[in-house]
């Protein structure tokens, strides 16, 4: 944003007023018409397009967005608010709910194509809207219709149309020939004679028929025939090229090729834009003033918000106004750059130069400070100090100096009621006693904590009780007036501070570098004022206090804070931004006036006592989008289809003066607000239903206004209907069903298939129990009976009968049992291998181990497991030699394998057995062993390992690997 000032001619300063240029947003710079319709919003017209302004965005549309050309050269808005635009070309269009409507898409625009310049525009109270063109010819479209009007008469023409309506609803037209009324259908003409305005621009209609105008006497007020003389305008004005004008009860605006006059009712006349060619003045419903030109808008704030500017043109030394203060005699003084000092006299505005000599160190005079003891006025640059008086300034000058001309770079200074001078320099603070010693002084020579503390410092302050304050590197600090010394810890007050001021009652003011504003009461901080309080930043550069008033220069912008009522209130001029946002070097605040030294002269403005909060900005919602379609704002309802479900709200808030606007949302009435500062929120992934977006705004210094509101519906996929739920519901539930009853069929199954498996089991040992005892073994020991009979060995006989008795009557006993202990196992085969001894005697020797670490009560194998491997080594491995051989079972436990039994014979070996074989016949025993093995692997978790080998040339080594159960 550019400013730029015009003159007035009551006082010798300068007033600002804002440019919109191209550089802002503005589609040309070369203007033709402005309107503030009845939203609020401020309409362009220009030769690039037409755009919209709500004071911080311009909106721009062109033919790209249904424009019938680029050239708008007036804007009207009726009574449906719908905006029309007037197209060089003659072609009408309208602007309606975010949407231009042209001959394209609105087939009643199609009769609005005039060979001619339409120059007036009239709506009736029957809702009829009148063109008047720069040729014979007059329209009235209806909305549906369009009638036309001309005149047969060559003296009564009806070119330069402009038409009103009186009381009675006459139609009354007035051209540059002739004065006509409207009745029962036809123009009936009249004897008054015709009005004379400069151009179609100096005429404009009021109520009942009155028309206001501008002719070569001035303006001129004229209803029916009468007509009365209101302003005499000097004719250096009338006669260059007037543009369209504006009048406010008695203050008449004009423009010109050479700019802006305001006339008020005592016919003083203040010039504005000074040779800036202008067409239009518009003043806003805010009471701001537009200024429409060649060279993009201008606008002047309403009187309340003005700021004024006095800078070279008005006699100051330059525009780079670095400082800033009052004297007693009421006069300003500024410090500037290449060492000057200028004393303005506020009444007068008269100009006193002081020129210093030295103006290398005294480049930039960055503070200028009263001692309102002596009179004295203290100047300071970054390398310099020096002291004068406003009785003869330019010849009362002294310096500092040091004694060995020590380099010295001053950050601040102060001075004390008692005449001490504090100086912040780049090596630490230095108290002078300025009564003693005069301006000279050895840094050197400077007591350590007493007259001169190290650190780098950034600023220092004496309050009215001579305690000296000052901000370095390390923190803050104080010294008392007795001279003790307190540092204070707290982590807000270790940064840096910037400047230091002291209220009325003893409460000091810190600004600081990031953490907002400090105020300390009795050596404890008591507020902390910071963005979240209203801050425009937390970086605070300058203060000053008058009476319950703390005005704040931040980086981002002015503030003030009110302490005088019930709770602090923090102020924002944010219409001040455009001067004072970031270019604030000094602030004086006065009784009546704030003045601010800034980079373009020093700018001040009325020092109004704060009021409560302002008027919240009217938040309106300027464009809707679902997609890539842009819909009308006004569409009720929206229905958003669900493959379609994005939709975009573009919205702002219509304030000409306030750039720092926060919006807050909500898409249901029971939602919380989110807030937000962008312009723009798009919606998407929304749940279906129902919704109502609602937005409102608010600045700084106002509440929330009222919400602005689109209601808009997001219609269901079909698989998100309750019909469809429904009915996925049902299907869920029948699947659920039949997995429930195929999984318990196939665990019943599986029951049943266990089932079957453990008797097929049980079967199998009864069926290995009939096979162990099988014939040959009944036989031969009935055999060693007889034989012991018939050698009348009875004792051998009944030694053998008995442990065949204990024999079977332990294979009754373990053959209903699918699992036994080993010592069960032990004793059985105790039994069946002590029987073998006795019958092959000699040629059987066996041997059982055990590992002494296992439990054998507690150790449980499959029964009739072991007996039919150790039956296949005795007969078919040792039996076979001729000095028979030894059997050995060796039982140990490894922890992962389980249980481990080697059946290990030393006879012919199975690999030469089966060589040697001349039969088929295969071991019942074991293959029903095996049987029952596989069955077992099948119902149990881990598996019975059987390995069956021979050992070298001769023997066979069985080992069983047993899983502990």
């Amino acid at each position: 944003m550019f400013l730029i000032i015009f003159s007035t001619s009551a006082y010798a300063q300068s007033a600002y007023i804002q440019h919109y240029t191209t550089k802002d947003g503005l589609p040309s710079n070369n203007c033709y018409y402005t309107l503030q319709d009845s939203k609020g919003y401020i309409w362009i017209g220009t030769d690039a397009g037409v755009c919209r302004f709500d004071g911080n965005r311009f909106e721009n549309f062109s033919i790209d967005d249904g424009l019938p050309d680029n050239q708008i050269i007036q804007i009207k808005e009726d009574k449906k608010g719908r905006i029309w635009f007037v197209a060089f070309n003659g072609e009408m269009s309208y602007f309606q709910d975010g949407k231009i409507y042209n001959s394209l898409n609105d087939k009643n625009l199609k009769l609005l194509k005039f060979n001619a310049v339409v120059i007036s525009i009239f709506e009736d109270t029957q809702g009829r809207i009148w063109f008047g063109t720069n040729k014979n010819i007059l329209f009235r479209f209806d909305g549906s219709s369009l009638t036309t009007y001309t005149s047969d008469d060559f003296s009564n023409q009806l070119i330069s149309a402009h038409i009103n309506e009186d009381a009675k609803g006459r139609i009354w037209v007035y051209s540059e020939h002739c004065i006509r009324y409207f009745e029962n259908g036809v123009f009936k003409r009249t004897s008054y004679p015709p009005l004379r305005p400069l151009s179609y621009k100096t005429i404009t209609n009021l109520k009942n028929n009155l028309n206001l105008y501008i002719d070569k006497t001035g303006l001129n007020a004229q209803s029916g025939g009468d007509k009365q003389l209101l302003f005499k305008i000097p004719p250096s004005i009338i006669n260059d090229n007037l543009g369209y004008f504006y009048i406010h009860n008695t203050d008449l605006w004009l423009s010109n090729n050479e700019g802006v006059y305001h006339l008020d009712d005592h016919q003083n006349i203040t010039t504005y834009l000074k040779g800036i060619p202008t067409v239009q003045v518009l003043k806003d419903t805010e009471s701001n003033t537009w200024f429409t030109t060649s060279n993009g808008i201008y606008m002047l704030p309403r009187e309340e918000n003005r700021m004024f500017t006095v800078d070279k043109s008005f006699g100051v030394t330059g525009n780079s106004i670095k400082s800033v203060t009052k004297d007693q005699k009421n006069n300003l003084w500024l410090g500037l750059d290449y060492g000057h000092i200028d004393v303005l006299n506020k009444r007068t505005m008269r100009v006193q130069h002081i020129d210093l000599q030295d103006k290398k160190t005294f480049n930039g005079i960055k503070k200028l400070l009263i001692d309102s003891a002596s009179g004295s006025v203290y100047f300071a640059s970054d390398y310099g100090l020096g002291i004068t008086n406003n009785e003869n300034p330019q010849k009362n000058i002294r310096y500092l100096r040091e004694a060995n001309h020590s380099f010295f770079v001053i950050k601040d200074f102060s001075i004390s009621p008692t005449g001490k001078l504090a100086l912040a320099l780049s090596s630490g603070v230095a108290v002078l006693n300025l009564k003693n010693k005069g301006l000279d002084f050895c840094i050197s020579a400077l007591k350590e904590n007493h007259e001169f503390f190290s650190n780098r410092s950034y600023c220092t302050y004496y309050d009215r009780q001579d305690n000296l304050w000052f901000s370095n590197i390390n923190g803050f600090s104080k010294v008392n007036a007795s001279g003790s010394f307190t540092y204070y810890k707290n982590e807000l007050l270790t940064r840096r501070i910037n400047d230091i001021q002291q209220q009325q009652d003893g409460t000091l003011v810190l600004a600081t570098d990031g953490y907002g504003l400090i105020l300390i009461r009795g050596e404890k901080i008591i507020h902390r004022f910071t963005q979240k309080q209203g801050l425009s930043s937390n970086i605070c550069k300058k203060i000053f206090i008058r009476n319950n008033h703390i005005w704040v220069v931040t980086n981002n912008g002015l503030n003030r804070i009110c302490l005088d009522g019930s709770a602090p209130l923090v102020e924002a001029f944010e219409y001040t931004n455009p001067l004072l946002k970031n270019d604030v070097n000094d602030l004086y605040i006065d009784k009546d006036t704030a003045y601010f030294a800034t980079n373009k002269g020093l700018v001040f403005f009325h020092n109004r006592p704060h009021r409560d909060f302002s008027e919240a900005p009217k938040a309106l919602i300027s464009a809707i989008v679902v997609g890539q379609v842009k819909l009308s704002t006004k569409k009720d309802p929206i229905v958003l289809d669900p493959s379609n479900n994005k939709i975009t709200f573009y919205y702002g808030a219509i304030d000409f003066q306030n750039q720092d606007i926060s919006y807050r949302y909500r898409l249901k009435s029971n939602d919380a607000w989110t807030e937000t500062k962008n312009r723009r929120i798009e919606l998407s992934s929304l749940e279906p239903g129902k919704y109502s977006f609602e937005l409102c705004a608010k600045t700084n210094n106002s509440s929330w206004g009222i919400p602005a509101s689109v209601d808009f519906e997001l219609k269901a996929h079909f698989w998100q209907s309750y019909w469809f739920l429904l009915i996925l519901f049902i299907i869920a539930g029948f699947t659920f069903y039949w997995i429930a009853v195929v999984v318990t069929k196939r665990q019943k199954n599986k029951e049943q298939q266990e089932l079957l498996l453990r008797n097929k089991i049980l079967m199998l040992e009864q069926r290995a129990l009939q096979a162990m005892m099988n014939p040959h073994f009944v036989f031969n020991v009935m055999n060693s009976i007889q034989h012991y009979i018939n050698t009348k060995d009875t004792s051998s006989a009944n030694k053998v009968l008995t442990g065949f008795a204990k024999l079977i009557r332990k294979n009754l006993e373990i053959c209903t049992k699918s699992f036994i202990s080993l010592e069960e196992e032990l004793e059985y085969l105790e039994l069946y291998l002590s029987l073998e001894k006795k019958r092959f005697g000699d040629k059987l020797s066996y041997r059982i181990q055990v590992d002494p670490l296992i439990d054998k009560d507690e150790t449980f194998i499959p029964s009739m497991l072991l007996q039919p491997y150790i039956e296949n080594a005795i007969w078919h491995g040792i039996m076979p030699m001729d000095n028979g051989g030894e059997l050995k079972i060796i039982i140990e436990q490894e922890e992962e394998l389980g249980l481990t039994i080697s059946i290990i014979d030393n006879g012919v070996g199975i690999n030469n057995s089966l060589k040697n074989k001349k039969t088929e016949h295969v071991s019942k025993g074991m293959s029903l062993t095996q049987e029952r093995v596989n069955l077992l692997n099948k119902i149990e978790a881990n598996p019975i390992q059987i390995l069956v080998r021979q050992n070298g040339i001769s023997g066979t080594s069985v080992v069983i690997t047993i899983p502990l159960y």
